[in-house]
This record gives structure tokens, C-alpha cells and sequence, in this order.
């Protein structure tokens, strides 16, 4: 019988054959947390456990007010530091490390993985050829104790991609174009797997985009089938090697509920307009759009790919709309630094900030005023997602987002290419 990833990926897990649509209960691999939702999951935890069933797989990172704008948050991440100490959990990222999602592709995941995060973005570390998925503080609290979660194995659709991305067209554009036609429900609770030479041809940085905004159409979660890349991939950033052995077996057989066909030899640089993700256009219909303030950075195109892109634009100019560089991780930091990137963006106007999701989630570093536009390189542009429910948020890719700071207004990016 045909098998999809994530068939094959329970499959092993468990021990025994399951097909989509079965009820099973995983061993959790690793288990996310951030400081957005953790506390609630400790104060669940502290009323049905006193020791966690396995320290070793908890991740549990100081990210989205990193560091504190406030003492009411300065007292969760207490929380968070203490019952890390108290249950011996090692893994724990205080502040300025990075975005939980790209330390955890860093330090952590591994192809077969079935992982769980507090964070609906966890869907990002299938590009590494791992089950993953975020799930609510409650259930993150049942894990803690047990080591196990209840799943109903999701069917899947097989999203085949052809062709070649043209010049100043990125994975983040293929992203935004696939999620406006899927629109924002055209996959919920499915398993998305993308194929095709186009994809073949990306970096693992540019596949993690594609899987990170998987969840905005709805889906559970999104996979890719790991190849060599993703084998050196990890290997750059672990000291413990993995070898090809790794992801042997790791290829889908069949067995979709629905294929779709892309075709990207024609596709143009594309925005999301507010207050939707799926509210997708080519840059031609909203090109002019003035724009007060421009983001480079979050979990979705903070990665050294996305700034050296980003400043390949930037190198020589200055920036007319506030610009806000937040790098995804320490790590992708100190990269910049050395390469010169960092040099670039000061040099261009922007306000460098730590790495974290401040800007992208509006709790600091950056919150826009009323009636003002801003060019994001999130995944998100719902109303108030950046701290102020009357800002208009546009996202793009990290060179459309430059080119827009440059001229103030929203900007297609291949005149600078």
C-alpha cells in the first residue's frame, strides 16, 4: 500500500502500519516552548504533575518578548527559569538567542521527528523531513507529563511545483502565490508535502519558508522529502553528524487525497494585502503603496539567506520608511556581522535590532502608529498583528521589502537586481 511522509513518519513511531484518518498516540520526539505560551502550559502542568516525564525533549525559549518590555513579563520568564531548573530541563534559550523555530532547526530537529511546539509556526521544521505542528498550552502541559500526545493521522495533499523562479522572485513569493489560490482554509488539517524540481532546486533556508507558512492555509502540517542538503544542512550547525542513513526510507509512495499543480516559470514578486494572508496579488496591482515602515527579519525570512538577499538591494542606498533588520538567531547574527551584512543595514538607515519576534508579533521594537503602512517579511498581516489594530501590514519578501524602504512606497524589487 502507497504511503505518504507522514504516514511513514507515525508509521515508525508507533511501531506499526497507520494510515490516514487512524486515532494514534506518538512518543514525542521534542516538544517547543516560547514565552508566549509556556507559562499557561506550566501553570496546567502544576496542577495535574510534579515531574515531567522527559526533560531531555523539552525546548523551552525566551522569544517573543526578548528581551522584557515590562515587569508583568519579567515575571513569566521567571517562571519559565525556575521550573526549567526545577525539572532539570537543559534546553532552555533565555534571552537574545533567536526565534524559537530557527534554533530549533539549528540545534535540535532531525528527519523522522515527530515534533510538537506551542507555536502555530512549528509546522516550519517539516523542511528538515520532520512530523511537525503546534498544538495549545493545555495539551503542551499533557506532554510534559507524559511524553505522548493523541493524533488523528491527517490525509495529504501533494502540491507538485514546476519551473523556475526568475530573477527576484523567492521562495516567500511562491509561498504567498500558492496560499492565494489555496486561500486561508484550503487545506485544514492536512498534511501538505511539496514536490517538484523547483523545490529540489532550493536551499533548505528557502524550503523552511515554504513549510513555516504552511499553517496559514490551514494546514496541520507541511513536509518536504529530505535529500543531501538537509543531511548538510544539519550537519553545519550540529557537533553529532548524521549521516545519509538518516532519512533512508524517508520518500512518499503515494496515497494523496488531492494533487495540485504550480507553475512558477512566469510568476512575479507577490504581497499579501492586509488584513489577510491570502489577499495575494502580483506587486504590479499594489506597486506605489506608500509604506511608513518596512521589516526584515521574524521566522519566516530572518535567515542569513534572506539578509544576504535583503542586502544585496540595501548595499549603497539609504532607506526613506523606517527599517527594522531582526536577525532569526544568534547565530544568523554574528554570520552577518562577519560577512558585512550588518555594516550594509546600518550604513542603509535601519534600526538593527536582537534577534526575537518583538517587531512581528507587536509586543516592542517597533510597533507602527495609527493609519500607518508597513512592508513585512512575516507570515501574518491580521489586523493588530504588529501591536496597533488600525495598521495596514503588506508582506513580501525580503528584496521587496528592501526595495520598498528605499523608495518609501512598495516596490518591485528587480529594478534593483
Amino acid at each position: 500500500m502507497a504511503n505518504t511522509l507522514v504516514e511513514k513518519i507515525f508509521s515508525k513511531n508507533i511501531g506499526k502500519d497507520v494510515n490516514s484518518g487512524d486515532m494514534v498516540v506518538a512518543n514525542i520526539d521534542l516538544i517547543m516552548g516560547q514565552d508566549g505560551t509556556t507559562p499557561l502550559a506550566i501553570e496546567v502542568f502544576n496542577k495535574i504533575g510534579e515531574k515531567v516525564a522527559c526533560p531531555e525533549k523539552i525546548i523551552l525559549i525566551i522569544d517573543h518578548n526578548s528581551p522584557s518590555p515590562n515587569e508583568k513579563v519579567s515575571s513569566l520568564h521567571r517562571l519559565m527559569r525556575d521550573f526549567a531548573s526545577k525539572q532539570k530541563i537543559n534546553n532552555f534559550y533565555d534571552w537574545g538567542q533567536g526565534i524559537c523555530h530557527q534554533l530549533m532547526v539549528e540545534n535540535h530537529v532531525l528527519p523522522w521527528d515527530v515534533i510538537v511546539g506551542s507555536d502555530s509556526h512549528t509546522c516550519t521544521y517539516g523542511a528538515l523531513g520532520a512530523f511537525s505542528t503546534g498544538i495549545g498550552s493545555t495539551d503542551a502541559a499533557a506532554v510534559y507529563k507524559t511524553g505522548k500526545l493523541w493524533f488523528k493521522v491527517p490525509k495529504t495533499y501533494k502540491l507538485n511545483i514546476s519551473g523556475k523562479l526568475g530573477k527576484g522572485v523567492y521562495s516567500k513569493d511562491l509561498i504567498l502565490h500558492i496560499i492565494g489560490k489555496m486561500t486561508a482554509d484550503g487545506a485544514t488539517y492536512k498534511s501538505v508535502e511539496f514536490h517538484g524540481e523547483t523545490i529540489k532546486d532550493l536551499s533548505v533556508e528557502a524550503r523552511m519558508t515554504l513549510t513555516n507558512m504552511a499553517v496559514e492555509m490551514g494546514a496541520k502540517n507541511a513536509v518536504i522529502e529530505p535529500d543531501g542538503k538537509v543531511i548538510e544542512y544539519i550537519n553545519k550547525y550540529r557537533s553529532e553528524q548524521i549521516s545519509e542513513a538518516c532519512i533512508k526510507g524517508l520518500k512518499s509512495d503515494g496515497g494523496y487525497e488531492k494533487e495540485i499543480e504550480f507553475e512558477v516559470d512566469d510568476l512575479e514578486p507577490m504581497i499579501a494585502k492586509p488584513h489577510r494572508v491570502d489577499r495575494v496579488v502580483e506587486i504590479s496591482e499594489v506597486e506605489g503603496t506608500e509604506v511608513d515602515e518596512a521589516l526584515i527579519g521574524t521566522c519566516t525570512n530572518g535567515k542569513l539567506e534572506d539578509l544576504r538577499d535583503a542586502a544585496g538591494i540595501l548595499k549603497g542606498k539609504k532607506v526613506k520608511s523606517r527599517l527594522i533588520l531582526a536577525p532569526a538567531s544568534k547565530k544568523v547574527y554574528l554570520d552577518a556581522m562577519r560577512e558585512g551584512l550588518m555594516e550594509i543595514f546600518i550604513k542603509a538607515g535601519a534600526c538593527v535590532v536582537n534577534p526575537g519576534c518583538g517587531p512581528c508579533v507587536g509586543t516592542h521594537q517597533g510597533i507602527p502608529s495609527d493609519n500607518e503602512s508597513v512592508i513585512s517579511t512575516a507570515n501574518r498581516n491580521f489586523k493588530g498583528r504588529m501591536g496597533n489594530s488600525s495598521a495596514k501590514i503588506y508582506l513580501g519578501s525580503p528584496v521587496t521589502v528592501a526595495a520598498s524602504a528605499i523608495e518609501g512606497k512598495i516596490t518591485d524589487p528587480r529594478k534593483y537586481l
